[in-house]
């Protein structure tokens, strides 16, 4: 598949060259830094050298002071309280948080997930009524719940109060709860508005240690899950997040709890823990519970304190992952072929599939999977409780939950944002919902998104690559939205002779080049899935190269090598 090149625009002249003095840093790296916003000294010292002082006051977010207020009510009156998250890697990190925070303090609490077989996301009715039979007072919802305004009045009906701590976009009314915490909220003027529906569960923590004049130090150890809910979850990593990612990576890798430490040692993560470890390593194990049997299992885990039970609790969801890796290449093979087979494919703007004997724990991952063979908007649709109900992802640049939006009247229910989100439908609405979509895609999309694109940050030679540049490259880490690995381009660079086609089948291409081929400079790469371009490169043919800079060790020895994302002949 073809790919866009987009360099990012450069900085301002005037303030590179003031910040790459300041900091005594050459001008690729103060342009890197100003590209991500940065553009003082001080304001490189804080992305440079995080700090907990950096944390916003948890009060400055709206009813807070509320929700606190309420907690502290229920704690001093010993009430019953449920502690409810989704069963994804964001709630059920949240549930786990808030739950082992407060069963220290506290005797009268449990917490629930919902299935997502006959429940659903998010509030259920079913949660609600074992809350109301269970002489539950106060639920504290987690990473859901902005838009239960039916569901929350009738849990207000039977008796029961919410606390609702959530980070998705909110409707113009919201739930009738005790407070309602989401700085998304238009009312909201708390100064990081992308927390993960656990960094909203870790603020209300941290608000009820203030009140209660608790020591801080006492929610360090909570980090650990903070860090694995802001990297699964894919939120952007600046501000206040990147404060919780950076120490909660430290957590991580020096202190993780005991159910962490079993997921990254089954997952042959054993030291340096990074984000993408706990995007492709991590979180999909924690996830895996949730859609092949019960998020519940993940949560047992997260707050196991015994080594025997986490190890048996481990090695099940380790299986729970492999089946679900099972499912999802099983089911993105069959919609592919599927698409292949459909007449008028190529010239569709968007692709939405139902079938009703597909699992509905794996559709978002196939969702995801499909993009990457029809770049293009995507909704993965399958059959549950007599309805149809999916999840669709989005290209850059594309609303998707706009989209989804304009087919609000077909819909039981939605939510999402930007580039995911879930939905329900009557099975009879299916067909005229995957005409509605299309046409919205047809009308609101420009050719270009629908070509996948690299985003670049710079040109450089490849004699910029020294020590000293990768070095300052490691501390912009850690790496996720709105911070992501600096990509740069090289352009006619040549083979310097010793490149190859390495894999089972050729299929990788192990590059040795250069600047000049009297240049001995070499620096060594990898190009995965790109065997085939080894014969135009190996004549000398000059070509241009976009990439990311890794370190590689290999027999002990450590050396910087580029991963090449693009390759193309000048």
């Amino acid at each position: 598949m073809d790919k866009r090149w987009v360099i990012n625009e450069p900085g301002d002249e005037e303030t590179i060259e003031s910040l790459s003095k300041s900091l005594g840093v050459d001008e690729v790296v103060a342009n890197l830094l100003v590209q991500r916003g940065i553009r003082t000294f001080d304001e490189a010292k804080a992305f440079f050298r995080p700090s907990l002082d950096d944390l916003h006051d948890p009060f400055l977010m709206k009813d807070m002071d509320k929700a606190v207020t309420r907690l502290v009510t229920a704690l001093n009156n010993q009430e019953r309280i449920m502690i409810y998250g989704d069963y994804d890697v964001d709630g059920t990190t949240s549930v786990a948080l808030v739950y082992t925070f407060l069963k220290k303090h506290f005797d009268y609490i449990d917490y629930y997930i919902p299935d997502r077989y006959s429940e659903g996301y998010g509030i259920s009715l079913k949660g609600i009524d074992f809350a109301a039979e269970s002489k539950v007072s106060l639920v504290i919802a987690l990473d859901c719940g902005i838009k239960a305004m039916q569901k929350i009045a009738y849990a207000k009906a039977k008796g029961v109060d919410f606390i609702v701590c959530d980070h998705h976009t909110p409707d113009e009314v919201l739930p009738e709860a005790v407070a309602v915490l989401d700085p998304k909220r238009v009312d909201c003027e708390y100064p990081c508005d992308c927390l993960s529906g656990c960094g909203v569960g870790f603020k209300l923590m941290q608000g009820l240690s203030q009140q209660l004049n608790w020591p801080f130090e006492n929610l360090i150890p909570l980090l650990d899950l903070v860090a694995v809910s802001v990297a699964s979850d894919i939120v952007p990593i600046v501000g206040e997040n990147r404060v919780l990612a950076h120490f909660g990576l430290i957590q991580l890798n020096q202190y993780p709890r005991l159910g962490l430490k079993t997921i990254m040692n089954l997952a042959g993560v054993t030291k340096d823990l990074s984000v993408n470890d706990i995007v492709f390593k991590v979180g999909p194990r924690i996830n895996a519970a949730g859609r092949i049997q019960s998020g519940r299992h993940a949560v047992q885990l997260l707050i196991v304190e015994e080594e025997d039970a986490a190890v048996l609790i481990g090695d099940s969801i380790n299986i729970m992952n492999e089946d679900r890796k099972e499912l999802d290449h099983t089911i993105t093979d069959e919609a592919l072929e599927r698409l292949n087979k459909a007449e008028k494919t190529e010239s569709k703007k968007s692709t939405v599939l139902f079938d009703r004997n597909w699992h509905k724990g794996v559709i978002g991952i196939v969702a995801s999977r499909m993009i990457e063979t029809y770049y293009r908007p995507t909704v993965i649709l399958t059959e549950s409780n007599g309805m149809a109900t999916g999840s669709a992802r989005s290209v850059v640049g594309f609303d998707l939950y706009q989209a989804v939006s304009a087919c609000s009247d077909l819909l039981e229910n939605f939510g999402g944002h930007k580039y995911a989100a879930g939905l329900t439908m009557k099975l009879a609405n299916v067909k005229e919902f995957q005409q509605r979509f299309e046409e919205y895609v047809q009308n609101n999309i420009s050719d270009d998104m629908l070509v996948p694109q690299i985003k670049i940050d710079a040109k450089i030679k490849l004699s910029d690559i020294t020590p000293k540049f990768y070095r300052l490259l490691k501390q912009f880490e850690p790496f996720g939205p709105k911070n992501m690995t600096p990509v740069f381009i090289s352009e006619d660079v040549v083979d310097y002779g010793y490149s190859r086609q390495v894999g089972k089948n050729k299929e990788h291409l192990k590059l040795s080049v250069v600047d000049d081929i009297r240049d001995a400079n070499v620096v060594s790469g990898i190009g995965f899935q790109m065997g085939k371009m080894y014969p135009k490169i190996s004549k000398g043919t000059p070509f241009n190269i976009c990439y990311s800079l890794q370190e590689n060790e290999y027999m002990g020895k450590v050396e910087t090598q580029i991963m090449i994302r693009d390759l193309k002949i000048s």
